[in-house]
């Protein structure tokens, strides 16, 4: 799994575990949700191109580093992306915003497209496809295709817990997509949910059932 990164940063896990618990309420549960996306995002993030700049301190005038030009992008998948967002918008605030639609069939367990909306220039940055959970691979499969098919190139994906089947078919069908995941957990049960998972992300973020 050359392009699939397990983060192993110790607050990340802490965290994760966490939002595991089943009596973690939604307002703990989003605040947490974003906090592990930022880290996330921090750990995305290390091999993005600097630039020198000179700048003047109030000592002198020295060379710094900044990011080098680069536009990025930020797109979850609805309904749960939404929860990663203001996280990763801490850490980029000129990234642009979009969303992408698609709920899960409940017989063919396959994702069905019903909103899409992206940054006009979307095409020329490097675009993050967020998601809590990455499950059967279907939406998220579905989503980078849909952006390959606006003409983004580069694309990553991140999402909080996933399943190795997820992760499989990901790189299966998308293997230049780079893939970041806070846990690798154990299987899908005969429902599709991640086990052990954390439940329905959407549902905890919400506080829907």
């Amino acid at each position: 799994m050359s392009n699939v990164y397990v983060m192993d940063h110790p607050l990340i896990q802490h965290k994760i575990s966490y939002i595991r618990r089943e009596d973690t309420g939604s307002k703990d549960f989003r605040q947490m949700i974003g906090e592990v996306a930022a880290l996330m995002c921090y750990e995305a993030t290390r091999d993005l191109k600097l630039q020198d700049v000179k700048i003047k301190t109030p000592i002198c005038e020295m060379i710094g580093k900044e990011l080098s030009g680069k536009k990025m992008a930020v797109v979850p998948i609805l309904r749960a992306g939404i929860g990663m967002v203001d996280g990763i918008l801490n850490m980029i605030p000129a990234a642009k915003v979009g969303h992408i639609g698609l709920y899960r069939d409940p017989e063919t367990f396959e994702p069905v497209e019903y909103y899409c909306k992206l940054p006009a220039d979307c095409g020329e940055r490097d675009v993050f496809v967020v998601d809590p959970m990455l499950a059967t691979g279907g939406s998220c499969v579905a989503a980078i295709q849909m952006l390959k098919d606006k003409g983004v190139k580069n694309i990553r994906f991140m999402c909080i817990i996933a399943a190795p089947e997820g992760v499989e078919r990901l790189q299966k069908e998308h293997p230049d997509v780079d893939v970041y995941v806070g846990a690798l957990d154990e299987y899908l049960n005969e429902h599709k949910y991640i086990v052990p998972g954390l439940g329905d992300a959407g549902d905890r973020i919400f506080g829907t059932k």
